[in-house]
């Protein structure tokens, strides 16, 4: 009867420890999950999200912020209204995640970190290839919001494209510039500029003139051959040895010293020149001034001169038309009442 019971307590111990590992088991996937100061956003993707589970973690410039708590077609979540085309909008996956205020810290209202640029984008983590959303601030002007036919059940935060799908959009686009290139026009364009470079080389106008400029080198060559070189480059070099020697002369340094003297007086003599202009300056006034004086002083003679001159031609015209009378006075006036 003892061993039955202490059978029977112990059978009780292990599942209390059992029910106990449990919930901590539980309450360890679950930490940080269950905060009530956790903010639950959404984000639309348009890429494959492999790799991204619920779970994944939500990291902001690589801090770990929340987790993901739900992946689902936007086609599944809001219903399209009837009669409305079934718009690229919704072919969009639906990612909402859990994000810990106490981890962010102090940050503004949604709405005004959108505008600033805040966006959500898949990432992969390593060569493992597990996913999960990373938030950044990006360039607002450069990947701007793009409306969606609904109303978001939650805070949302617009999605750009990940770097994998930036780098395979841009190796399509790449690929489609290649495939429009002609190729086989390239090649014949290529095959017909090689066919004209070797007729030109054989038989054209370039063919001539390299004909012409061997023709020309040949010459030259022999000039050089049949000219005395070294006997011309002695000449020039006794040519050199003498100007050298005529500039190392005597006379020459004289001459020099010469020109350095008189540019020295010549810099001298224009130092002076401003006093110089000045002092000729002053003495132009004084003599506009002297001119001035004369000839106030010579209006008043010239114009006495002017009247004796003309009084002189007065008396002069009466001695040509009178003489007696110039040289005997008038006749005297006759009587009153007389014969005539």
């Amino acid at each position: 009867m003892a061993n039955a019971r202490r059978i029977q307590l112990s059978v009780g111990l292990m599942v209390v420890v059992g029910l106990a590992l449990l919930v901590g088991f539980v309450l360890f996937l679950t930490q940080n999950r269950t905060s009530t100061n956790d903010v639950i956003f959404e984000t639309y993707i348009r890429e494959s999200v492999q790799g991204l589970e619920v779970g994944s973690p939500v990291r902001y410039r690589g801090v770990a912020v929340g987790r993901v708590t739900e992946i689902a077609l936007a086609a599944a979540e809001y219903r399209r209204p009837e009669g409305e085309a079934f718009a690229a909008a919704f072919q969009l996956v639906v990612v909402r995640f859990a994000v810990a205020l106490r981890r962010v810290g102090d940050v503004p209202s949604t709405e005004e970190a959108v505008a600033q640029g805040l966006r959500a984008r898949m990432a992969s983590q390593g060569i493992t290839g597990v996913g999960y959303i990373e938030l950044d601030f990006l360039d607002p002007r450069r990947f701007p919001p793009q409306p969606v036919p609904w109303t978001p059940r939650f805070s949302w935060i617009p999605a750009v494209p990940s770097t994998v799908a930036q780098v395979t959009s841009a190796a399509e686009m790449f690929l489609r510039q290649v495939q429009g290139i002609d190729f086989a026009g390239l090649v014949a364009n290529i095959n017909e500029l090689v066919t004209d470079l070797r007729q030109q080389t054989e038989t054209g106008d370039l063919a001539l003139t390299l004909r012409e400029a061997s023709a020309l080198m040949q010459e030259l060559r022999g000039i050089a051959g049949a000219a005395d070189l070294p006997g011309a480059v002695a000449e020039l070099r006794a040519t050199s040895s003498a100007i050298r020697g005529l500039a190392e002369g005597r006379e020459v340094r004289e001459t020099l010293s010469a020109m350095g003297a008189a540019a020295q007086d010549l810099r001298r003599a224009t130092a002076r020149l401003p006093g110089t202009i000045g002092q000729l300056e002053s003495s132009l006034r004084a003599a506009r001034n002297t001119t001035t004086d004369v000839q106030a002083d010579l209006a008043p003679l010239l114009r006495d001169l002017r009247a004796t001159t003309a009084n002189l031609r007065e008396t002069t015209e009466a001695l040509r038309r009178s003489p007696s009378q110039a040289l005997w006075g008038a006749a005297p006036p006759a009587p009153t009442g007389a014969p005539r």
